[in-house]
């Protein structure tokens, strides 16, 4: 930990800057490029939500969040999605045991502080409604018993893009309890040619896994949690958040606009951002900035607008320019 976050304390906003800043150097040791993505995603464990990674096979996305977990130092677990899977592969079942004559719960992967759901779009509905519990309340209900999941449980589900073969969307009610959801592009020529060197060198990148990276200590995790939490928020940014919100229930190539849970959610990212950069108060920028990977899984836009080949992230830019910024 650093000697600045060491004299300012927790109370200030020197941890959060720091572990984004550690975050990247790190987690760069192992991922070449993709600094966005990388910060969205620490952005969302701090802000205690979860997070949808959308990217074509081969972008690292599972060893993006893999390298993610042994940076943070938290317990991980992988599930592989699959079209047989069921509920109680992931949640968990109660088995019965012929000695005591009892069931006994045994716990599922769920059970964790940070769950990689590699491919949610492959898991047939019934299993995808399963994590829906999990994920708002934090824990699991078996035969009528609740089974509460550690407090810093955060679900990591990729996807590749819908209209590949063997895929069933996320129904709405699942896609509104992501925190962010994720872009994971194409890397640019020097970062692929950095992904190729590293790939030479670990044959394959079979050590990519086993790369030295140095994890953070709890306490800076913790810190940098409280400080978000800590954020001040004028009255105008309430008043602006509303208003990029509800002007999407109105906007011509939207069907359906984003939903009360998106306001807490970009005032909540919104306030990430600026502890990000070192502020303890949230400006109109930081909302700009979150409004995009907040909303774009919350809206869905008109057939005709999809045939024009507009996408959410377009609407929302449009949206942000309608809208007032606050003085």
């Amino acid at each position: 930990m650093s000697e600045e976050f060491e004299q300012r304390g927790p109370q200030g906003v020197a941890a959060a800057s720091e572990l984004f800043v550690r975050g990247q150097q790190q987690i760069g040791r192992v991922i070449a490029g993709q600094q966005e993505a990388v910060a969205q995603a620490l952005l969302t464990m701090l802000c205690g939500g979860h997070a949808l990674i959308e990217g074509v096979p081969g972008v690292a996305k599972t060893l993006a969040v893999k390298t993610l977990a042994r940076f943070l130092g938290l317990e991980f677990r992988r599930v592989q999605g699959t079209p047989d899977m069921m509920p109680a592969d992931i949640l968990g079942t109660n088995v019965f045991s012929p000695k005591t004559g009892d069931f006994t719960f045994h716990k599922g992967p769920v059970f964790t502080q940070f769950l990689l759901t590699d491919e949610i779009n492959r898991m047939p509905p019934r299993t995808q409604a399963a994590l829906l519990e999990s994920m708002e309340e934090r824990q699991v209900t078996s035969d009528g018993e609740r089974h509460a999941l550690d407090e810093l449980f955060t679900v990591f589900a990729t996807q590749n893009p819908v209209e590949f073969e063997g895929t069933y969307p996320l129904p709405e009610a699942q896609l509104d309890r992501f925190l962010l959801k994720i872009k994971v592009p194409y890397p640019d020529v020097a970062d692929e040619r950095t992904v190729l060197e590293r790939h030479h060198v670990t044959h394959g990148g079979v050590g990519l896994n086993e790369t030295p990276i140095e994890s953070i200590p709890f306490e800076l995790l913790t810190a940098a949690r409280r400080e978000i939490r800590a954020v001040r928020m004028e009255p105008a940014m309430f008043d602006y958040i509303l208003a990029v919100v509800r002007r999407t229930r109105d906007w011509p190539s939207i069907a359906l606009g984003a939903s009360p849970r998106a306001s807490t959610s970009l005032l909540l990212v919104a306030k990430g951002l600026a502890a990000r950069e070192g502020r303890d108060f949230v400006i109109p920028d930081d909302v700009k900035e979150a409004a995009q990977p907040v909303l774009r899984h919350r809206i869905v836009l008109r057939p005709e607008a999809e045939l024009e080949g507009v996408d959410a992230d377009r609407v929302v830019r449009d949206v942000l320019a309608a809208t007032q910024v606050p003085k």
